[in-house]
């Protein structure tokens, strides 16, 4: 288990899902709620967020192994990889992340990893469930009924972001939105 001094909980499911759909709903309610929220995504491809004929992105194409782009409004860091073949491990990427200005950590992918997750899933789709083969899945959120029911996580509405949110809320926080202490295994033991 992916060691964390905040609540983790990630998003996985088949590409195509609506992971990151759900994540933009889900943002704004945590955030209308007072929670403040880090979020990583992990991407299969390559992706450039720096673009030609930036500075920033001449100075990193002529030799910067880590370039930070800063203004009053946001703060991006681009560190080029020697090694194209690894993929990045979410434990590594979350020492990035100022824990000290975050309340919770929302993650879409990663879903080999091991840390708390809830499965996106569609029937309609014709994907098999990620669970009970992950044991880090905490719930499952669907727009569907489920050919089979598991009998000891809960079942969400896919399409109710705010029966999601107060999931969240009574999985991984005290009613004074304090983690649960001894996170995530006390959060875990409370899932009926």
């Amino acid at each position: 288990m992916i060691a964390f001094p905040l609540p983790l909980i990630g998003f996985s499911a088949f590409s195509g899902t609506g992971k990151t759909t759900l994540l933009t709903r889900l943002l704004p309610l945590l955030k209308q709620q007072g929670f403040r929220v880090g979020a990583i995504k992990h991407a299969h491809h390559r992706f450039e967020i720096d673009h030609p004929h930036k500075d920033s992105y001449r100075l990193r194409k002529s030799g910067a192994d880590q370039m930070l782009v800063a203004s009053r409004n946001c703060i991006a860091m681009i560190t080029e990889r020697e090694d194209q073949q690894a993929e990045p491990e979410l434990a590594d990427l979350l020492k990035a992340l100022d824990s000290s200005t975050l309340d919770l950590v929302l993650v879409e992918g990663f879903k080999r990893e091991h840390f708390p997750k809830i499965e996106l899933h569609r029937p309609s789709l014709g994907k098999k469930l990620l669970y009970p083969d992950d044991p880090n899945i905490i719930a499952i959120a669907t727009d569907d009924r489920l050919s089979t029911t598991p009998c000891h996580i809960p079942v969400l509405d896919l399409n109710n972001p705010s029966e999601i949110i107060a999931f969240l809320i009574s999985h991984f926080f005290q009613p004074d939105k304090q983690p649960v202490s001894a996170y995530p295994l006390q959060a875990q033991q409370r899932v009926q």
